[in-house]
């Protein structure tokens, strides 16, 4: 299919339809063969690869080391953990035979890896001086998803899922409120994204968790996306798993461990908080090209002047791209990167080359600077970091402007079932006036901010006494 603005429904009119259409006009990612999968095509691919490494400088700076565990897991590692399990068994994938033979003991395919890594655990850790034990996994998870969305929910998906293991509590709550950070300034830094970072309620924190940290997003329509997690496990899985270890004292203990995971979620947020009518707007730092040359004919002197440039870009490390592909319009070119969202366009042809001077488009704002050839890598370099400021500039202030303060359910209501947005509303933490709350505006508890000091107040739905604002919002 071409790219042309004509196969991409307004965003306004129809978000769902447009997030889809762009996904696969901007050739992001396309369906898999099997329901529910998803191939992550080559630009989509990049983007993932940039977002790894933000994150792995900082998972590795934090002196995590990446490993690798089996995609298989044994049935009955699941089976320990009676919360874990019952929370993923919808979910799961079983293998029940292999090399034509049914299987003595069915395998599941990895939903996540805490069972298997927490096996290795219990054999690697014996001492203090093993701890702690910080490991770090990129690869796939499978989780069955009943009703799937490119990128925002797959049978498949790609994460970084970190795994660690301490003497304290107070150290392994240090690691969960250090992943979380990191995601967040990830996502402020790199997608230009801002989000309320706060503690899940029982009922929505992990399975087998003693507490789930998560950063969520407000996207366009007004649904909250839940945008990763970090895990205070306490010695939950540790007991199960026995993984125990001599202290300093010669007396025994169990490990504290902490668990925080980041996905391919996360660039379906990108493209729905950032995207428009024309297409994908990527952030300069998560975009895989952050220039595109266009040249404007075909003559000897243009064509060398775009290597030039080009040449000249790449050296002062931006990603650049010069488009040199034939039998396209000038027009079906511009659209064409305009809807895969590269931050700064710059069109060469005679009168450019002529004159030394060129003219900068930027996807944000359709703004148009001209700049001499002299100084155009320092202009595009000062440019694509204002682009990104403007950008998560424009983000926390869609972010304030949705999200509204509410002690009467009446209007609580009403926001759910308008503009939507998240609400800030005391809450008395009792699960059956949560789910009340839920059936009532399919609205949930999103989290409580994480430092956030205690607010007394009255329940927004029961009117019983609450001690703190809770953040709801409707959920993808």
């Amino acid at each position: 299919m071409a790219y042309t603005k004509e196969f991409i429904p307004k965003k306004s009119d129809n978000i769902s339809d447009w997030y889809t259409a762009v996904v696969m006009q901007a050739r992001l990612a396309d369906y898999g063969p099997s329901r529910g999968t998803m191939i992550i095509r080559p630009y989509g691919y990049a983007i993932w690869e940039l977002i790894q490494k933000a994150l792995d400088e900082k998972i590795k700076a934090k002196g995590v080391q990446n490993a690798y565990f089996p995609l298989f897991i044994p049935e009955s590692f699941l089976k320990r953990e009676k919360a874990h399990v019952e929370g993923f068994s919808p979910e799961l994938a079983v293998v029940t035979i292999g090399g034509g033979k049914k299987l003595e003991e069915n395998l599941i395919v990895r939903p996540t890896s805490e069972t298997i890594m927490y096996d290795a655990y219990s054999r690697w850790i014996s001492s203090w001086r093993d701890l702690p034990l910080a490991i770090n996994q990129w690869n796939n998870v499978v989780r069955w998803e009943m009703r799937t969305y490119l990128f925002l929910r797959t049978t498949e998906f790609l994460w970084q899922e970190g795994h660690t293991a301490h003497a304290t509590h107070e150290e392994a709550w240090e690691m969960v409120v250090w992943a979380i950070n990191a995601y967040e300034e990830v996502y402020r830094d790199y997608f230009a994204m801002a989000g309320y970072k706060g503690i899940k309620s029982d009922s929505e924190r992990f399975a087998g968790a003693g507490c789930t940290v998560t950063f969520e997003s407000l996207m366009p329509d007004g649904k909250a996306l839940q945008s990763c997690t970090s895990h205070d496990l306490g010695q939950n899985f540790a007991k199960v798993f026995d993984i125990k270890f001599q202290d300093k004292d010669s007396s025994v203990k169990y490990v504290w461990q902490t668990s925080w995971g980041f996905s391919t979620r996360s660039i379906g947020g990108l493209v729905l908080a950032h995207g428009d009518d024309n297409g994908l707007r990527l952030p300069p730092r998560l975009a895989p090209y952050q220039v595109v040359i266009i040249p404007v004919g075909a003559i000897e002197s243009v064509v060398n002047e775009c290597k030039a440039i080009s040449e000249m870009l790449a050296s002062s490390g931006i990603r650049v791209h010069t488009d040199f592909a034939d039998g396209e319009t000038l027009v079906f070119k511009i659209n064409k990167w305009e809807l895969r969202g590269v931050p700064l366009r710059l069109e060469v042809g005679e009168r450019e080359v002529l004159h030394k001077t060129f003219t900068l488009t930027c996807r944000d704002t359709s703004q148009k600077i001209s700049v001499p050839f002299t100084s155009l890598a320092k202009a595009v370099t000062a440019e694509l970091a204002d682009m990104q400021a403007r950008m998560l500039k424009e983000s926390e202030a869609f972010l304030v402007k949705n999200t509204r303060v509410v002690d009467s359910f009446n209007k609580f209501k009403e926001i759910m079932a308008g503009s939507r947005g998240f609400i800030k509303a005391s809450w008395c933490e009792n699960p059956v006036c949560e789910a009340k709350i839920k059936e009532e505006t399919k609205a949930t508890t999103r989290c409580r901010l994480l430092d956030e000091d205690e607010k007394a107040g009255k329940c927004v739905h029961c009117g019983k006494e609450s001690r703190y604002q809770w953040v709801f919002g409707q959920s993808y």
